[in-house]
């Protein structure tokens, strides 16, 4: 963890933050993905709805709706291919 906090110049104890937690998300979700193909796009796209209707309700910071609404673009146009079988 060390050489991490280094090679990214983090000075202060690491502090857990929502992104973080949206990276790890986002990274099982391709990870589900390309195991077991565009039909587990539904849980991207709940997990992008849930984080804007959150972000939207609380934070309002522009970059985190960008982020959100590009996830929800992203797993709709996954299961539209998914079930048209494109």
């Amino acid at each position: 963890m060390e050489a991490v906090r280094k090679f990214f110049g983090i000075e202060p104890p690491y502090k857990l933050e929502w992104n973080d937690l949206r990276a790890l998300i986002q990274l099982v979700n391709v990870t589900l993905i390309i195991i077991f193909g565009l039909s587990v796009s539904w849980f991207g796209l709940a997990i992008a709805v849930f984080g804007l209707c959150k972000d939207l309700s609380q934070h309002r910071h522009v970059n985190d709706v960008v982020l959100h609404l590009t996830g929800i673009v992203l797993n709709t146009h996954f299961l539209i291919m998914y079930l048209t079988g494109a």
